[in-house]
């Protein structure tokens, strides 16, 4: 048996069955402090990962709402950057503007050691906690695939989710509760509760893209990832990646009085801004094998099949800055 899963027992035997968010949070705290879990030899892919397409088409779009609000001093901030893939693409966009009378700081929110020393190529400041971002100018925000991650509460009507010791493992429970049905991430709230307040202060935009919904489509979204297979998320603690499906309606809720953009389905938000173009121009300069790389990536990205319906993209803006592209068609 792990540390971890001794921990985990200790602290049921301790204080009882543990909520399921504090179950996610001890889980994939321990999980991300010591792996990179990207690519082929990890548990999954994000779209960084599959094509320099997605984190050029993000720097795009980053500079051009940043050159419509007038090159302000900002801070460019990514939550949950990985290994900086997307950061690194996009900043190379950014790298081919014309210089404005402000700069974007680059500032990472980053607990994983692993994960900082991976993007340590980056021209950044790294912060713990999203609440130790400079708040002194206005900020864009980029985050892909960080909600999924954060822990989730589940209420079942009448009762809500935890998780208990069975045998020499574990095993999800109920205790009483009078909470409606649903799936509820205080912390994805608490995260975007203090977005939306700097960005009606200072200006900017928080870009969003997650798998997810609008309108809650359950109260059971919870699954585990490992070595790209789902995986029972009560086993072998620490090692499997545990999501669940983000409300963005929620999150845009939590941000309070701010411009709502979306969502909108991934592929349709990706073809708004010019990927087939880009692919195209890609293919061009390619190899045969190549350009079937990056015709399969574009695939991938965009078809509803694939990602292109399962993520959604929302954009959460002040309403003194421009409308962010690929949403006002």
């Amino acid at each position: 048996m792990s540390g971890l899963a001794e921990a985990l027992r200790g602290r049921i035997a301790a204080g009882g069955p543990l909520r399921l968010d504090d179950w996610m949070a001890a889980c994939n705290g321990h999980y991300y402090a010591g792996r990179d879990p990207f690519g082929a030899a990890g548990d999954f892919v994000t779209a960084p990962e599959i094509s320099q397409m997605f984190g050029e088409l993000i720097g795009g779009w980053v500079g051009d709402l940043w050159t419509r609000a007038g090159c302000p001093e900002a801070v460019l901030s990514e939550f949950g950057p990985g290994r900086g893939t997307l950061m690194g693409d996009l900043q190379r966009v950014l790298g081919t503007l014309p210089a404005g009378p402000g700069t974007l700081d680059l500032h990472l929110v980053e607990t994983s050691p692993v994960l900082r020393a991976a993007q340590t190529h980056l021209p950044a400041t790294w912060h713990d906690r999203v609440q130790d971002l400079p708040d002194d100018k206005p900020m864009i925000v980029v985050a892909n695939e960080f909600f999924d991650a954060l822990p989730i509460r589940q209420f079942l009507g009448g009762a809500e989710r935890v998780v208990d010791v069975d045998g020499d493992g574990f095993v999800a429970a109920t205790l009483p509760s009078d909470a409606p049905p649903g799936e509820v991430c205080e912390p994805g709230l608490a995260i975007m509760a203090l977005v939306g307040e700097r960005l009606r202060r200072h200006g900017g935009a928080a870009l969003i893209i997650d798998y997810g919904y609008w309108q809650a489509q359950g109260v059971d979204s919870l699954q585990a990832l490992r070595h790209h297979e789902s995986a029972d998320p009560f086993a072998a603690p620490g090692e499997s990646d545990l999501t669940a499906h983000v409300d963005f309606a929620a999150l845009a809720r939590a941000a309070g009085d701010v411009r709502v953009s979306g969502p909108l389905p991934q592929g349709v938000w990706l073809g708004r801004l010019g990927i087939e173009a880009r692919a195209a121009a890609l293919k061009r300069r390619a190899t045969p094998a190549q350009a079937a790389g990056i015709e399969a990536a574009l695939v991938r990205l965009t078809a509803p099949t694939t990602m292109g319906a399962l993520f959604k993209v929302m954009a959460l803006s002040s309403r003194d800055w421009p409308v962010p592209a690929g949403f006002d068609a």
